[in-house]
């Protein structure tokens, strides 16, 4: 309770507080403007009976299942961001700009990501209209009416990738991330009537609505602990004379992260899964009877439930490890140590300590990774035993939620200890 009176006693943090807010308001509002000539019926109906929509849709932040003028929702730079992650790994220029050239280099770096998220959205927005023109969910349209639909959803992708970065740069927390939270928080109320509805029309649901509630809270805590997690690395810095003076010899610790990825993994594996549908859902309508045949053959593979659980699970595993080599080189965390007159005792400096930091992380890693792709799984293994849709809160938006809170907290708090210091 302190601690929430002193948040709103703070002036500059009750301001990035309430700014947050204040655009989450209006990606809410900007949620609730669906595109014209929508049958809701329909809609309804489609995203009941299909995974691959409802994922797309927690990524959006919720504003698919209306239709609105933001359907498309982070999706697209979020792609563009994981292309431009995986071109580091082939172009050593983007990696030098990504990594060494500090803050210029990065700003560059995401000004490209921001680019290639305009064409990505124009294809995904194509795409998905083409999907739901088919499934007679939106009107035909004209050349003219789908040029300007296309412009509106591409438009409003990018409008909603403009305020995740207004809430980085003014507000608390990592603004995609929050978006696609503050989404996933809004459908709670709803998940929660249709399951009592079903409840009260069926009661053999009481197990599974216990058996549910239950894993729930194992997952929250499973969540936190993992998100929690660390290896310390103990650390000591040698003694240095200078004239008179003793400087150094103290030891402290690096803190290796179980979770080192965070919730990355995840959201990076939902896109590239959702790019390829988009793409084989727009051909499988091709003229040509070939193209026609051989994409709705992959549609209908990649569209089982044992193919996507295997995927999604591997998926998140590899992108686990990739983002934890991305964002931690243990060869640039030695040299700084060296530099800095320190080192691990028992290692040797240089590249003895490079490589027992990779062979540490490489294992926590394993750990973290695994669990991510457990959490990833979970909805399908749930829908799969309980049969019902609506007990698929868990996993991926469980996962979310909660290390969007973490961080969220622990931003707030050093934001804090930060004024408490000054």
């Amino acid at each position: 309770m302190d601690k929430f009176l002193l948040i709103f006693s703070d002036k500059e943090l009750r301001k990035k507080i309430l700014f947050v807010l204040g655009i989450l308001v209006v990606f809410r509002i900007a949620a609730a403007l669906p595109v014209p000539g929508v049958d809701p019926f329909k809609l309804k109906q489609l995203f009941e009976g299909n995974q691959f929509l409802g994922l797309l849709n927690l990524f959006s932040g919720g504003a698919l299942d209306n239709l609105s003028i933001i359907m498309l929702g982070v999706g697209p730079y979020i792609t563009a961001s994981i292309i431009m992650q995986l071109l580091t790994m082939i172009f050593p220029g983007l990696k030098e700009m990504y990594q060494e050239e500090g803050e210029a280099g990065r700003k560059k770096f995401n000004q490209y990501s921001r680019l290639l998220t305009v064409p990505l959205a124009i294809i995904q927005g194509f795409s998905l209209l083409i999907l739901l023109e088919n499934r007679e969910i939106l009107e035909h349209l004209g050349l003219m009416e789908r040029i300007i639909s296309l412009t509106i959803i591409a438009a409003g992708s990018v409008f909603l990738m403009w305020l995740g970065e207004l809430i980085s740069e003014y507000g608390i927390g990592n603004g995609m991330s929050l978006i696609i939270f503050a989404g996933i928080v809004a459908s709670i109320p709803g998940s929660i009537q249709q399951v009592l509805l079903s409840f009260s029309s069926d009661k053999s649901l009481i197990f599974s609505i216990l058996g549910f509630l239950i894993a729930g809270i194992l997952v929250v805590a499973a969540v936190v602990i993992i998100t929690e997690g660390e290896r310390p690395i103990p650390v000591s810095y040698a003694k240095r004379v200078r004239g008179t003076r003793v400087y150094g010899g103290v030891s402290t610790h690096l803190p290796l992260r179980v979770n080192q990825a965070g919730v990355i993994p995840i959201i990076f594996a939902l896109s590239i899964l959702l790019f390829p549908q988009m793409i084989i859902n727009f051909t499988a309508q091709s003229g040509n009877e070939l193209v026609r045949s051989i994409s709705n053959t992959i549609l209908v593979f990649i569209s089982s439930s044992w193919f996507y659980g295997a995927a999604y699970f591997i998926l998140v595993f590899l992108f686990t490890y990739f983002y934890t080599a991305v964002t931690f080189d243990p060869e640039q965390i030695s040299s700084n140590l060296q530099k800095q007159g320190a080192f691990v005792p028992g290692i040797r400096p240089g590249r003895p300590t490079a490589d027992y930091l990779s062979k540490i992380l490489t294992r926590i890693t394993l750990v973290g990774a695994l669990f991510l792709g457990v959490i990833a799984v979970l909805p399908i293994a749930m829908q799969a035993a309980t049969g019902f849709a609506a007990l698929t809160i868990g996993g991926t938006g469980l996962l979310i939620v909660v290390s969007v809170v973490l961080e969220t907290v622990k931003q707030v708090e050093a934001q804090l200890v930060m004024r408490e210091y000054e």
